[in-house]
């Protein structure tokens, strides 16, 4: 029953997310606001639904460590596999933005994080305010970057501009539905198979739950680049994770307090997650100059299936 939970849990995840994205830009289409602006800031939250829903579930239903590792196995999981994964399929060009903002955005997050969470074991109130603070911070900066710049907005469907409120009220519905109650499976059903195989709710969190939150960035990767019908942006994934420490963190964080409960948590995953994110800067170097090819995309994948082995042989 719990896998079951867990496996309906994922697919509402899944379909709650994509009807809110398309409510939301939607929506913001009726209210007149920039595809630019759409695919920098409404598509990015919306995309974070899932990891914030299960995040704010877990903190309180009194499973704090589903919450923190959940984030820090998603952006362990959106380097290590999703973008491993589609490098092996095809090739990621990087651009100048990459190495100038993005990352070293990312990078002051993800230390961020540890330096709040390491300095007393929690994350607080204030502390979550600052990340969400610095969140819009970035954004602000980023739509500012963007000006006067040709932006690949594929990602935004215009077809969406002609949506009546109707339905754009029936999506928000269902999408909101839908995630509600596919977050409250998927922690259930998680919390009662970690119980059940012996392991920390913290282990299945960076691994199973992680995931299943990362499947539709996954998918669209592959589909994208299977299709060849646009370069998989290396600034989308890069934002993923900063989205998810500033919004689905921050925001949890501001609710309630999150307790570190697990310490594989500041002994190990964590440095994981900022590993993987300040190994990309060299690897955009070498061997070939501003691209991801099958060999970076081979080192990723080895290197989170390494994670994941030691996560669970750590465990037992």
């Amino acid at each position: 029953m719990s896998i079951l939970l867990v496996a309906l849990g994922f697919v509402l995840l899944v379909v709650g997310g994509e009807f809110l994205v398309r409510s939301s830009v939607a929506l913001s289409f009726r209210l007149s606001i920039s595809k630019m602006v759409i695919g920098l800031t409404v598509v990015s939250f919306a995309t974070s639904a899932p990891e914030l829903l299960v995040s704010l579930n877990a903190a309180l239903s009194g499973s704090p460590a589903i919450a923190i590792n959940n984030v820090v196995g998603s952006n362990i999981a959106n380097i290590g596999l999703v973008l491993g994964i589609t490098a092996l399929i095809g090739t990621i060009m990087v651009d100048k933005s990459f190495y100038t903002f993005n990352w070293p955005v990312m990078m002051l997050f993800s230390i961020a994080l540890y330096y709040f969470l390491s300095n007393d074991n929690k994350l607080t109130t204030i502390e979550g305010v600052i990340l969400f603070g610095a969140l819009i911070v970035f954004i602000l900066m980023l739509i500012k970057r963007s000006k006067g710049v040709d932006v690949d907005d594929d990602e935004v469907d215009p077809t969406l501009a002609k949506v009546s409120y109707f339905k754009i009220v029936l999506w928000l519905i269902i999408g909101g539905l839908a995630l509600y109650f596919g977050s409250d499976w998927l922690v259930t059903g998680a919390v009662d198979i970690a119980g059940k195989l012996g392991v920390s709710e913290a282990v299945i969190s960076v691994s199973m739950i992680a995931v299943g939150t990362s499947v539709p960035e996954l998918a669209a990767s592959v589909i994208a680049v299977a299709k060849k019908e646009k370069a998989i942006s290396l600034g989308n994934l890069i934002g993923s994770n900063i989205f998810n420490i500033g919004s689905v963190l921050g925001l949890t964080s501001i609710i309630k307090d999150i307790p570190v409960t697990d310490d594989q948590i500041l002994s190990r995953d964590i440095f994981w997650m900022l590993i993987f994110a300040a190994v990309l800067l060299p690897m955009i170097f070498i061997p070939k100059r501003f691209q991801f090819n099958k060999l970076e995309g081979m080192m990723l994948v080895g290197a989170y299936g390494l994670f994941i082995f030691l996560v669970f042989i750590g465990a037992k």
